[in-house]
């Protein structure tokens, strides 16, 4: 019997057990022998522990160097700091990868979308330095550095290299944010000479929006800062089917943590309406980045054979399956 893998189980909040067991039980069906360390963060940490991130959570994805996570609610206009942020800081996850691609019968207005959005995931806005100057008056420091975009750049141009990838985009608001947004395109223009084969290109945030609502299919691999490629990827979800069956990765030097785009969904807790196509495609990127390639195609070969099929599909896709019922019928289809 092959030696087990170790990987940080974070099961998240909301939806996120129901999605995180999902996940769990197609990876065991298709044969990948794991040990998971599941480890609390967010309000289930913060009821066992009183911490949102509990110290013990970092040790183990330091330990392990990798961790499946679910969703973490992160409050709107109040309360903590989006404990997602902070794990990515932490951990100097410093690249956000999000592929995009169309899946078997999902309807969408679109056919055949393949994109990569790569963004830079430690600082911009998301960086969370803001403080009221006088009261009803706000300041937040937009933080651009010329080594993380640099390093996000160069990232992106050895992926498209390695991913047969043919264009890199890189998005900005370069007209209106002359310095920080034109540090980020200096430096993607300076990694950009070092690879002639790949075609480069820049285009503004607005305007990308409007060309991937109108012609997915013109782009290949997006470079963003963070705040344009969170919105993107959400956007470009919508494009495929939605926002439940895009996944995520979160890579750095030394550790990554793979997880679904989308949030936590607290109204639907416990009730069997997640839809665990993000959650389970996110566990594909994590197999493929610990090199277990074959079980990372049969997943992926047997989420897009239900999804054809059409007969087990969750209510975002038409269906009345259960979060339950579509996980068996992948894991159905990866024992035959």
């Amino acid at each position: 019997m092959p030696s087990p893998h170790r990987i940080t189980l974070i099961e998240g909040d909301g939806i996120g057990p129901e999605i995180a067991k999902a996940a769990v039980d197609v990876i065991a069906a298709a044969g990948v022998f794991v040990t998971w360390d599941r480890a609390p963060v967010g309000q289930a940490a913060l009821k066992q522990l009183g911490e949102l991130l509990p110290k013990e959570t970092l040790r183990s994805i330091r330990r392990n160097k990798v961790a499946l996570k679910g969703p973490i609610t992160t409050p709107v206009g109040e309360g903590y700091p989006s404990i997602n942020v902070a794990l990515r800081q932490q951990l100097d996850l410093y690249a956000c990868v999000r592929p995009v691609t169309s899946l078997p019968s999902v309807r969408s207005r679109f056919q055949n979308i393949d994109l990569v959005i790569i963004r830079e995931n430690t600082e911009d806005l998301y960086a969370g330095k803001e403080h009221e100057i006088v009261p009803g008056v706000i300041e937040s420091l937009k933080i651009i550095t010329k080594r993380a975009s640099t390093r996000i750049a160069r990232y992106t141009f050895e992926y498209a290299t390695k991913h047969r990838r043919k264009k890199v985009t890189a998005i900005h608001k370069a007209n209106i944010m002359k310095l920080s947004d034109g540090l980020f395109l200096r430096c993607c223009r300076s990694v950009a000479k070092r690879y002639p084969r790949i075609e480069y290109g820049e285009m503004i945030v607005d305007n990308t929006c409007l060309q991937l609502v109108m012609d997915p299919n013109q782009f290949d691999l997006f470079v963003t800062p963070n705040l344009y490629g969170d919105i993107i990827s959400d956007l470009a979800a919508g494009l495929v089917g939605g926002i439940g069956l895009v996944p995520g990765a979160n890579i750095g030097r030394k550790y990554a943590v793979f997880e679904p785009v989308h949030g936590s969904w607290p109204s639907a807790a416990g009730k069997g309406l997640a839809n665990p196509t993000a959650m389970i495609l996110s566990s594909v990127l994590m197999l493929r980045h610990m090199g277990e390639e074959r079980a990372a195609q049969r997943i992926e070969r047997a989420v897009s054979e239900v999804l054809a099929e059409g007969k087990t599909l969750t209510s975002d896709l038409g269906g009345t399956a259960s979060t339950d019922e579509f996980s068996l019928a992948v894991v159905q289809r990866l024992q035959r």
